[in-house]
């Protein structure tokens, strides 16, 4: 966006210095309506933005083809500076739909990874008395806008250290890590997020998903975590038609 600001801004400085002069140049004396050199800067005002009164107008060859160029420069600019306005007015106004703002909760829930389980966690977090009224931010790049409006959002890679302080991890209290089988090891994808999040808060309670609960690279990760494995998260969901969470916190 500041690159394109720029050439915007170089563009119409260009032609604002250039175009007045050459305008003003073939123009005085023979054009009745170009008395001061104001008047071409006027000129170049009414044509760069197309407003086109019509109190000065070209009647040389060169007047009209500096004209051509001005109208054209004035038209690439100004729709330009209004699409890129437009979209970061977008971006500022729906910054939690779009995953852009910073979360402000402590004591609460972060999600990492938007997977059916993540999902089925979300259904049944009002079932755990320990879970149940906490916020919850949901970290993934999975989706593009807020999947729930009542959960906070954060587009970006779980594994980012950008996008877990903009979840405001350091003051979660429970972490759910859920594997990403997009990768061809998604424990060990899995692990190290879970080791970048223990950087930033070594007392929260981490719940992991693991393809293989077993894995001996747990034993590199700092802290305890509590394992649960793929398999039994979703023989959880097909025996009970929901994520079975009573293993580890009681039912209310």
């Amino acid at each position: 966006m500041l690159k394109q600001l720029r050439l915007i801004a170089v563009l119409l400085s260009v032609t604002f210095i250039g175009a007045p002069w050459v305008f003003w140049t073939y123009e005085h004396g023979v054009n009745p309506s170009v008395r001061h050199y104001s008047d071409a800067i006027w000129w170049w005002f009414v044509s760069s933005t197309t407003v086109g009164y019509g109190d000065v107008a070209p009647v040389t060859s060169m007047g009209r083809g500096v004209g051509v160029v001005t109208i054209l420069v004035g038209i690439y600019c100004y729709t330009n500076f209004i699409a890129l306005t437009a979209n970061s007015l977008h971006g500022i106004t729906n910054r939690h739909h779009l995953g852009t703002a910073q979360v402000t909760a402590t004591r609460h829930i972060v999600i990492c990874e938007y997977t059916a389980f993540a999902d089925e966690l979300l259904q049944v977090l009002d079932r755990h008395p320990a879970l149940c009224g906490k916020e919850v931010a949901l970290v993934t790049d999975l989706v593009q806008v807020r999947p729930y409006p009542q959960y906070h959002f954060v587009r970006g890679v779980p594994i980012s250290p950008v996008a877990l302080r903009q979840a405001n991890i350091s003051e979660a209290q429970f972490i759910f890590v859920f594997a990403n089988v997009r990768f061809q090891d998604p424990d060990l994808k899995t692990l190290h997020t879970v080791s970048r999040i223990r950087k930033l808060n070594a007392s929260a309670r981490i719940f992991v998903e693991m393809v293989n609960p077993k894995s001996e690279l747990l034993a590199h990760i700092e802290g305890e975590v509590t394992v649960i494995s793929s398999r039994e998260l979703l023989e959880s969901v097909l025996k009970h038609q929901a994520l079975d969470l009573s293993a580890y916190f009681p039912a209310a």
